[in-house]
């Protein structure tokens, strides 16, 4: 299943482990090109319902062709997933629904298209806005800081060692006038000497910085993950893909925290903090993509699923 050059990652992974059934109700937080929800309001068929988001408006209008078929069991909005909990409440939802995805991952639409500025393998401007009505883009980190806050994005945001390295090139590049452009941006990385490892380019951690800092990424996540098994009904099940360590330890972290029975410190003797377990975790460690996955789709080498379900109130 796949939109023109999309290809999703795991999609009989999730499939399995979202388990669409008929009467369900279903939000695909992430819409990209639609395969993940086309698949959801396959296997909920007849009168299962979706609810897509994305906030890439050329993402929800391809979706929104793709699934007309759906009618009004399929409905897309424009919106960041944080704001998942007052959209349910606007169309009805409030109560919860059957099942939450959330593919972190970039749409290969994005990555594959150069004006978008995602990609190192293709020459672009430095944009990286998954919301292309926001003012903060790559160009304008860029633009805004110094040696020591380029050095910080990328010490944080991309886990580069080198970062001190590759900041003073992108600011000798920048001041020179020589940094307009992707393949400019690659080029600073390069020159600041890193050879990457194998299969990796050296300029991943480095754009992988700019583009979670210019659509503030983790933040979004954060406020998503604060109270998500709320989005829940009894029984519901939240599946998230991650693609890094940034990622992957917020959903590992939030996860576990929903799962535990209690909050107090180990050192507490007494449990008083009224806490109880809100879901059960489906698989203690993340699940990965096949070999054979892999081998077919790159992209999907660093994807990781985790997935809970709510326990019965």
């Amino acid at each position: 299943m796949s939109s023109g050059g999309h290809r999703p990652v795991m999609l009989e992974e999730v499939a399995e482990t979202l388990a669409p059934a008929e009467h369900g109700r279903y939000v695909d937080a992430t819409l990209g090109g639609g395969s993940m929800a086309e698949m959801i309001l396959e296997r909920s068929s007849p009168d299962g319902t979706l609810l897509g988001l994305d906030r890439d408006q050329t993402a929800v209008d391809g979706a929104g062709q793709r699934l007309a078929r759906f009618g009004p069991r399929f409905r897309p909005v424009r919106a960041s997933f944080d704001r998942l909990g007052d959209i349910m409440a606007e169309c009805g939802w409030g109560d919860g629904v059957d099942g939450v995805l959330a593919d972190l991952g970039l749409s290969s639409l994005q990555l594959d298209d150069p004006a978008r500025g995602f990609s190192f393998m293709r020459e672009g401007p430095l944009d990286m806005r998954m919301d292309q009505g926001q003012a903060l883009s790559a160009a304008t980190l860029i633009a805004g800081n110094d040696e020591q806050g380029l050095a910080r994005l990328l010490r944080v945001y991309g886990e580069e060692r080198a970062g001190k390295r590759i900041a003073r090139r992108i600011i000798e590049r920048r001041d020179s006038g020589r940094m307009e452009t992707t393949g400019d941006l690659r080029q600073a990385v390069l020159e600041a000497g890193l050879r990457g490892r194998p299969g990796h380019d050296p300029a991943t951690r480095t754009f992988q910085a700019l583009r979670i800092a210019a659509n503030e990424e983790l933040a979004q996540l954060e406020a998503f993950l604060d109270e998500g098994w709320q989005l829940l009904a009894p029984a519901g099940r939240m599946v998230v893909i991650s693609y890094h360590s940034l990622e992957d330890r917020l959903v590992k972290r939030a996860f576990r925290r929903w799962a535990a029975d209690c909050m107090c410190p180990p050192e507490q003797p007494v449990c008083n903090c009224g806490w109880t377990a809100k879901v059960r975790l489906l698989g203690r460690r993340k699940r990965k993509p096949t070999e054979t996955e892999v081998k077919a789709n790159p992209r999907a080498r660093s994807a990781g699923l985790r997935a809970v379900v709510r326990l019965e109130d």
